[in-house]
C-alpha cells in the first residue's frame, strides 16, 4: 500500500503484530529520511483502512511512535513526523560513510554480497571481545 509516497506492507499471516509492523516501517523510513521532519503521516482512519487494519491498530502504532520521539499528535492537526536532530545527523554520517565505502567497494570490483558479508563481519568484529 503506498499513502503519500511512502509504501507500507502488513502482512496478516506473520506473528508479529500488525501495529508492530506498521510502526517499524514508519520508524525506518524516519530514520533514514524518506519521512521528514514536519510531514504528515495519514490519518487513523484513512491508513487504517487503506491497510484493512482496524483504527485502534494504527492508533497504536502512532503511540508508540509517540512515545520513541519520532512524532508529534495533535487532536484535529493530525500526525507529523519529529525527527530528532541527532538521529537525523547519524543517518547523515552513516550515509556519508556507506557512499564512501560503496565506492571503493565498486573500485575493487566487489560484489554486493561480497561488500554485505565485510560490513557483517566488520558489525559481528567489534562485538566480540
Amino acid at each position: 500500500m503506498t499513502t503519500n509516497g511512502i509504501s507500507i506492507r502488513v502482512n496478516h499471516a506473520s506473528p508479529v503484530p500488525p501495529y508492530e509492523q506498521l510502526r517499524a516501517q514508519l520508524a525506518d523510513l524516519i530514520s533514514v529520511g524518506r519521512l521528514r521532519q514536519g510531514e504528515r503521516l495519514p490519518s487513523v482512519r484513512q491508513f487504517a483502512s487503506d491497510l484493512g487494519l482496524a483504527n485502534n491498530t494504527v492508533v497504536r502504532a502512532y503511540r508508540e511512535l509517540e512515545t520513541a520521539g519520532l512524532v508529534k499528535s495533535r487532536r484535529g492537526s493530525g500526525t507529523q513526523v519529529v525527527a530528532p536532530a541527532a538521529i537525523t545527523d547519524i543517518k547523515a554520517k552513516l550515509a556519508e560513510h556507506a557512499s564512501s565505502y560503496a565506492a571503493a567497494a565498486k573500485q575493487l570490483n566487489a560484489t554486493n554480497e561480497e561488500v554485505l558479508a565485510a560490513i557483517r563481519h566488520a558489525l559481528a568484529s567489534l562485538d566480540t571481545p
